[in-house]
């Protein structure tokens, strides 16, 4: 498991580790992690974590989408297959509700969905279920060692 402190470590290289926040509650959730940081839900940037032909891939979206299987589907030729809970940590290092795109040790595939760039900075969590950092949607870029940018979410009804 990635921790916390290596995160830390991490940003620090870049002069960002100041920005991390932890919460004394949980942060797991879109809508927890919007009241622990007093902003919108669709401010948070949730990474969303599925198996794709048995490899692991992170789609980072908008607290207020929800994934589009056509588009999904459309996109990666499969029927969108998120991970199974109990093996969420072992593949991306992180646990549940701590899920991020950085400093990844396997060599996992992000995608940023396009309905970030509606937002100027945002907020992804930080690896631990009370952790997020504040990032502009260039360093979420820079940072996440993105692959590319695409659409395949739609607005949660």
């Amino acid at each position: 498991m990635i921790r916390l402190e290596e995160l830390i470590k991490y940003f620090k290289k870049y002069n960002l580790d100041s920005r991390i926040k932890t919460f004394s509650s949980s942060s797991a959730t879109v809508e927890l992690a919007a009241k622990a940081l007093n902003c919108n839900p669709e401010n948070i940037a949730k990474t969303l974590s599925f198996d794709v032909n048995n490899n692991t891939i992170l789609i980072v979206t908008s607290g207020d989408m929800k994934i589009d299987n056509a588009k999904f589907k459309n996109k990666f030729n499969v029927k969108p297959k998120m991970l199974k809970l109990e093996d969420v940590e072992e593949k991306t290092g992180y646990p549940v509700g701590g899920v991020c795109p950085f400093n990844l040790k396997n060599n996992i595939c992000v995608f940023l969905d396009t309905s970030l760039k509606r937002f100027e900075k945002i907020y992804p969590a930080c690896g631990t279920p009370n952790s997020a950092i504040l990032l502009s949607i260039e360093e979420l870029e820079k940072y996440s060692n993105y692959t590319e940018w695409i659409d395949v979410c739609k607005k949660k009804s």
